[in-house]
Formats: structure tokens, sequence, C-alpha cells
């Protein structure tokens, strides 16, 4: 059994605000209902679907070079394994 509650609420935003909504939900061929919706869902949830943790600002910068970790790991690798072979002149 689905049960759907519909919720309508009054929001009160600044002219200058209300104008530039309803301009860019046009733009985009968007009702300002489904602009605002959207907005508000993007701002609630991050891009893994999760909600966001109130992180200090300064944090922001950390992980932004996750995608690199395969690469450096497979650099190291061709690194440890130069550093495994001994050259001739290197042994005594």
């Amino acid at each position: 059994m689905v049960i759907w509650v519909i919720v309508k609420t009054t929001l009160e935003l600044p002219d200058a605000l209300f104008r530039k909504a309803k301009s860019r939900a046009a733009e985009r061929g968007q009702t300002l209902k489904a602009f605002v919706t959207e907005a508000i869902e993007a701002k609630l949830v991050d891009k893994a679907g999760e909600t966001p943790s109130r992180a200090p600002p300064w944090m922001s910068g950390f992980g932004k070079l996750r995608r690199l970790r395969k690469e450096t790991a497979r650099i190291q690798a061709i690194v440890d394994a130069e550093f495994e072979s001994v050259e001739s002149e290197d042994r005594l």
C-alpha cells in the first residue's frame, strides 16, 4: 500500500531572488515548483546520494585527488620494482 502525502507551504523570498528563480526556471523549461524542488534536493543530497555532513569549509578541498589513487599506486609499483633490481655495479 502506497500513501502519498502532498505538502503545500509558503516561502517568503526576496523579490529579486524570486524573479531570478522564475526566470531561470523558464529558461530551463521548468515550472517554478520543479525548479525550487530540484534546487532544494541538490542542497540536501550530495553526489553519493547521502545527506552531507556539516564539515567546516576549509575541508572542502580534501579528497579532491582521490581519483588519482590507482595511478599513484601504479607509479609506486613501478618505482618499487625498479628499486628491487640491483645493478651489477651495485653488487659487492
